[in-house]
């Protein structure tokens, strides 16, 4: 998928720490063409406004939030579904999308995403991602892991997802909470099959000169 290709996604927050990956990564995702399913869990919603200390309700409200913060130029759709709903259409593999992205992903939702146990919209979506063969993407904030959680990661990864910690690098220098949300967007962008670089690439002495 080259950079001019339009996108179609589906996103989704659970309540796990780490909002600043989804910001940055809802950020980013305004300023290139395509749409998005955009699905925030209620638990999620509490967390965004525990971190980022702001009163919204709504996953609607999370991108009014972010584009009064930041201002990107907002060229991307976005559908809102309900996290409850788990009859819409992203519930069905009759409808398409490239890929999902669950950041930042809560344990529970591993766990449950792991067993099939499908209880809401995220859950649903994301075992349709997977049955269908499209690239799922779990970005998983939390240490330690203990064993069932180390168990659930793997059985996923072996049936096709990608587990993508939220573990920053650091060589580019990060001055912000918000440079090291970008590094993980950019790492999920490339996962997704877009090169979208929005923290400095790691060079060599070599390549650098």
């Amino acid at each position: 998928m080259s950079s001019a290709d339009r996108i179609r996604l589906v996103l989704a927050m659970a309540g796990a720490s780490g909002s600043i990956y989804a910001a940055r990564f809802l950020k980013a995702l305004m300023e290139i063409p395509g749409e998005t399913w955009f699905v925030a869990s209620p638990a999620s919603i509490r967390v965004f406004k525990e971190e980022f200390s702001t009163n919204v309700e709504t996953a609607a409200q999370i991108l009014d939030f972010i584009q009064e913060k930041w201002k990107p130029k907002k060229i991307h759709t976005f559908h809102f579904r309900k996290f409850e709903d788990i009859g819409c259409d992203i519930a069905s593999g009759s409808n398409i999308w490239d890929g999902m992205v669950v950041v930042p992903c809560s344990m529970k939702t591993i766990a449950a995403i792991r067993t099939g146990i499908t209880e809401n919209l995220i859950e649903r979506a994301a075992d349709v991602t997977l049955k269908e063969r499209r690239r799922l993407i779990l970005v998983p904030r939390e240490t330690p892991y203990n064993r069932i959680h180390l168990e659930n990661m793997l059985s996923l990864h072996d049936a096709g997802a990608v587990i993508a910690p939220a573990s920053p690098g650091f060589y580019q220098m990060p001055n912000s909470l918000e440079d090291l949300g970008d590094f993980m967007a950019t790492r999920i962008f490339r996962l997704l099959g877009r090169e979208i670089d929005l923290y400095p690439r790691w060079l060599s002495d070599k390549e650098s000169d």
